[in-house]
């Protein structure tokens, strides 16, 4: 709430320099406000007398947005890549996923690692975590495992970290 929506009779004061006023009626607060150009803000509304400052809210909520734009600016945004595997997957094949997946790990994102099973595979389930772990071992360098393999419906599911 800002200068004529504040509806309190009495409020304690906070100069623009910080210093305390001490507790004043709401017109004397809005003339000393007025009187230097600046706007009185309500910044404690639950505080008994609810407290008041008098400062330029133009350049706060300007100050405000520029602080929350630089926060949005500087954090990480992490993704996660999917290599998909089978139970009967090839020597060279097995490789070539496992450069994509390190090549995703340098890049600093989640590498997610799935082994589908089709039809009567899902008996030999044991097959996957012999896979995944075979995976974890040739990502090693660059990626720790996360979460260890799980079996979820007809899937099997690894998640690797960069280091």
């Amino acid at each position: 709430m800002i200068n004529e929506e504040i509806r309190d009779k009495e409020v304690r004061l906070i100069d623009s320099d910080g210093s305390q006023l001490g507790i004043v009626e709401i017109k004397e607060a809005q003339k000393i406000a007025y009187s230097k150009n600046l706007d009185l803000v309500k910044i404690a509304p639950q505080a008994k007398p609810p407290v008041c400052k008098i400062m330029d809210y133009g350049k706060y909520k300007f100050e405000a947005a520029k602080k929350e734009k630089e926060a949005r600016k500087n954090q990480k945004i992490v993704t996660i890549k999917e290599v998909r595997l089978s139970p009967s997957i090839d020597e060279h094949d097995f490789q070539t996923k496992a450069k994509s997946a390190i090549k995703f790990l340098t890049a600093g994102d989640k590498v997610k690692v799935s082994v589908r099973f089709r039809g009567r595979e899902l008996h030999h389930s044991s097959l996957g975590e012999v896979i995944l772990q075979k995976f974890a071992d040739a990502v090693s360098e660059v990626g720790t495992v996360d979460k260890m393999p799980k079996l979820e419906g007809r899937n099997m599911t690894m998640f690797v970290l960069p280091k």
